[in-house]
């Protein structure tokens, strides 16, 4: 099916176009999502108070697992050797339809609902990225739609993947290995922000490092000579990573952090590491960027004669797009529509923006209009995640909603802030419904499924997937700790 042939079908009204009622079957499912609501609002409050850190989401994964099980799903976990991830499972039979769902929480960012700075914890962790939102609207989209395809006896499987440690942890990556993906047709996601828009790719591949440099430690005043220095080591691949910057295309991203420099300053440090991260819109372009980093790593060690050892921590393939899908997104994303702001939610997100620069404050027009469907620009400003992995190997389509203040970005206290309220939980309804809208269209038309598959597969054929994750490693549980 040609996207033209598609585009045809959408105009001759077997989809709701924009700016019509509802269709009696769409009326239906927005109806089970309006009665599950409260619940799964009352959800998303729960995990944003656990705020729980990637592989470690005991609490948040067991409460979705919970709901889903009660609500006639058959849930297995746990899955791909994380003990937070499970599956949980509904119907027979293709298509298969599977809905991600995210729930592990960011270091530092612990806030209240409030729009001034108020940690609920100092230092403490916090959803500065939504995915408190992000696993309760999908799994009320799942449970909604679970519901209509029993009413109405249709014939398929609507899978949940409950999947942990998106934030540094690529938990999507093991379970794509594990073949958890394999007989799957679609996978629908969304993801928290400051507007309605359909995601179709655009997000940039990532591969993440620990470079941990190993010396000798000596007396500093007494006997410096007798020291290498990890730490001298560290500076010095710092240094010649910030001199590679300008011999990289201006769509890429290099940055990091030293997660260990020492233990006194009298004492030539013996062991000093370095935590980076690199991403680009190309993972053939990343590649090339990693394999630099990694000489310039060796080459600190050899001007410093220390030793370097390199972990791989995570690695995220870019998002492919599917032309199919995403035309079906936005058909959906524009019948559900955005929402407007009360008076309380509008004087909190006047108070909020005040926090934020001047030239990145929005407009609330943001969070009522529907951004129309554009093609990815490897330009813009980005971010990555471990569904880029998942979109290598099943048809995969996603959108954002508007779940933030506009003008305020992710992985800040302005986005716990909101997640954590009103305003986050009227942008998780949109997702909820905009998602179960699309699976019930996908299992009314085979012919799309079919599309976004040769959609895919047309991909596939100049362009080879490969992660940068060591094959045969595990996830690494602790890798915040390592």
């Amino acid at each position: 099916m040609t996207r033209s042939n598609f585009l045809a079908l959408l105009l001759a009204g077997s989809l709701v176009l924009k700016g019509q009622s509802h269709s009696p079957e769409h009326q239906q499912i927005l109806a089970f999502v309006s009665d599950n609501t409260p619940q799964y609002q009352r959800i998303s409050k729960q995990i944003w108070d656990y705020a729980e850190l990637g592989y470690h989401e005991e609490k948040s994964s067991a409460l979705l697992q919970q709901q889903l099980k009660g609500a006639g799903f058959a849930v297995e976990n746990p899955m791909s050797d994380m003990p937070t991830a499970f599956v949980a499972s509904y119907g027979s039979g293709k298509p298969v339809i599977g809905i991600l769902g995210e729930f592990d929480a960011l270091p530092g960012l612990s806030q209240e609902a409030s729009p001034d700075r108020k940690p609920v914890v100092t230092a403490a962790p916090g959803h500065g990225c939504g995915h408190n939102l992000l696993g309760s609207a999908a799994a009320l989209a799942a449970v909604s739609l679970k519901q209509y395809i029993e009413k109405n006896h249709i014939r398929g499987t609507l899978r949940f993947y409950g999947t942990p440690a998106e934030e540094g942890g690529s938990g999507k990556v093991y379970m794509v290995r594990a073949g958890l993906f394999k007989d799957v047709d679609v996978v629908l996601h969304w993801h928290p922000a400051d507007r309605n828009s359909v995601f179709n790719g655009g997000s940039l591949a990532d591969s993440s490092a620990k470079f941990t440099f190993h010396g000798v430690a000596a007396h500093a005043a007494f006997a410096p000579d007798r020291g290498r220095s990890a730490l001298d080591a560290v500076m010095l691949m710092g240094n010649g990573v910030e001199f590679m910057r300008e011999h990289v295309p201006s769509s890429s991203r290099i940055h990091y952090i030293i997660t260990k420099g020492g233990v006194a300053p009298n004492v030539v440090p013996d062991l000093a590491q370095i935590f980076l991260t690199a991403r680009s819109p190309s993972g053939e372009v990343l590649t090339d960027i990693w394999q630099r980093i990694q000489k310039i790593a060796q080459g600190a060690a050899m001007m410093t004669e220390t030793t370097v050892d390199v972990k791989v921590i995570s690695a995220d393939a870019n998002v492919l797009t599917n032309a199919p899908l995403a035309e079906l997104a936005q058909r959906e994303l524009e019948e559900v529509g955005g929402f407007n702001y009360t008076p309380e939610q509008k004087a909190f997100a006047e108070e909020l923006q005040k926090s934020l620069p001047p030239s990145a404050v929005g407009h609330f027009e943001q969070t009522s209009s529907i951004v129309p469907l554009r093609a990815p620009d490897p330009n813009a400003p980005s971010a990555s995640t471990d569904v880029g992995d998942i979109s290598w190997v099943v048809p995969t389509i996603g959108f954002t909603s508007a779940t933030l203040v506009p003008g305020s970005a992710p992985h800040t206290w302005q986005a716990a802030a909101a997640s954590g309220m009103s305003i986050g939980q009227e942008g998780m309804l949109i997702a909820a419904k905009s998602i179960a809208l699309i699976g019930a269209d996908l299992f009314a038309h085979p012919e799309v499924i079919k599309a976004a598959r040769a959609d895919l597969d047309s991909q596939l054929k100049v362009m080879k997937y490969q992660s940068a994750i060591p094959m045969g490693q595990k996830p690494l549980l602790t890798y915040r700790e390592e």
